[in-house]
């Protein structure tokens, strides 16, 4: 199947693409009202461990994003896309049963190894239909769509568990699981043709890791992912901690973080008008250098006396944290997917395993630092930014040195 034949509309294309990549947000953002509660039943008196709740669903991912792209390029996307599915919503009932936090990890961890059919499938989709730019372009739609589920979230979360309790999100997942299995299996042709297909092995898995990170775009992309993704987890693992502790607005929380959810998704439209004219490295590297720079104000608003203006400027921090995703994950992707498509699902679940992964290695210890301020989150995530501007700086020396040779 081409783009030419692709028996959808273009317009429903970008929103099944949405949904499935909605997965991971929906799965994330809906259970951040919900960590007090978790917490006072599940583990009573700890220290910040309920950020373990987010992080585990995230380290699962990562795990899993190592294999379903090879599984689908042996496979074909749409087995793996459902297989995935599958084991997601076996997961989400064994949390809606969990009666303690460690079988709530456990359940979290393996939900997210079937969340990450999705996640790396959908990826692998697109770049079998698109290339380049144009490619770039879609994904920039994709993730303006996408962006409206972490927007409305929490608030979807606080109104279930208003309702019912934390448990009732649970199932929520699962029928949000089944609607977008449904869609892929009703309308999506499956795009990889069985003369494309490649054999799946271990070994031949670890050729493609050696292959990717054997080229320096690639590998320095991976690296930029990694420390963006960490300042995301490590935001969104702690950002609750921080309306509730730091500024006594858990009420307001899932209003506020709607609201600056939707605002930093116009990033993507405007990343989708841009890229065409100023490309995807010169967009990123813009993108990292002004988080480094948001963060270090950040620090000093956090000098202020006044703490009602203080919380103002964190929410307008978080805002150019949320919005900066929007220009630099689906250009980075791009960049590094285009000498790939040979290896695409393969390319697709090394990138993103590494990322997250890596990403939730530096998350982790960032989130359990909380210590009733934003000061430990917002020098880190500046510190990051730091790392990954110059890494975007060396890999302008990789392409002129290129385009040298």
């Amino acid at each position: 199947m081409t783009k030419d034949n692709l028996p959808m509309s273009q317009v429903e294309f970008i929103a099944l693409c949405a949904m499935m990549f909605a997965t991971i947000a929906f799965s994330i953002d809906a259970m951040l009202p919900a960590l007090p509660q978790i917490a006072a039943e599940l583990s009573p008196g700890s220290h910040n461990t309920e950020t373990l709740i987010v992080m585990s669903f995230v380290m699962g991912m990562g795990i899993g994003t190592f294999f379903t792209g090879p599984l689908s390029d042996r496979f074909g996307r749409k087995p793996v896309l459902i297989s995935g599915a599958m084991l997601y919503i076996l997961c989400a009932f064994i949390g809606w049963m969990s009666q303690t936090l460690e079988w709530l990890l456990f359940a979290r961890l393996f939900q997210g190894m079937g969340a990450a059919g999705p996640r790396v499938v959908t990826l692998a989709i697109v770049r079998d239909l698109f290339s380049g730019r144009e490619m770039a372009r879609i994904m920039s739609f994709v993730m303006m769509v996408f962006t409206l589920v972490p927007a409305l979230a929490p608030l979807m979360g606080q109104i279930i568990i208003d309702f019912s309790s934390w448990r009732g999100i649970f199932v929520a997942f699962m029928v949000f699981s089944m609607v977008s299995v449904l869609w892929i299996g009703i309308r999506l042709p499956e795009p990889l043709p069985v003369d494309h297909r490649r054999p799946f092995s271990f070994g031949k898995l670890m050729s493609g890791v050696r292959e990717m990170w054997g080229i320096p775009a690639v590998r320095t992309s991976i690296l930029v992912q990694s420390l963006i993704m960490g300042s995301l987890f490590a935001l969104i693992g702690s950002v609750q901690l921080v309306y509730d502790q730091t500024y006594g607005r858990a009420s307001e929380f899932p209003l506020w973080f709607a609201g600056i959810a939707l605002v930093s998704g116009t990033a993507s439209f405007l990343n989708a008008k841009l890229v065409m004219k100023l490309g995807m490295r010169f967009l990123v590297t813009v993108a990292v250098a002004s988080k480094t720079l948001f963060a270090a104000v950040m620090v000093l608003c956090l000098t202020l006396p006044d703490i009602e203006m203080q919380f103002y400027a964190f929410a307008l921090w978080q805002l150019t944290v949320f919005f900066s995703i929007g220009l630099t994950i689906g250009n980075l992707n791009a960049m590094a997917m285009e000498p790939l498509g040979h290896m695409a699902g393969t390319a697709a679940s090394v990138m993103g395993a590494l990322s997250t992964v890596f990403g939730v290695i530096l998350a982790a210890p960032i989130s359990l630092a909380f210590d009733g301020t934003p000061l430990p989150l917002v020098m880190s995530v500046g510190t990051l930014a730091l790392i990954g501007f110059v890494l975007m700086l060396h890999m302008r020396r990789i392409e002129a040195r290129a385009v040298a040779a």
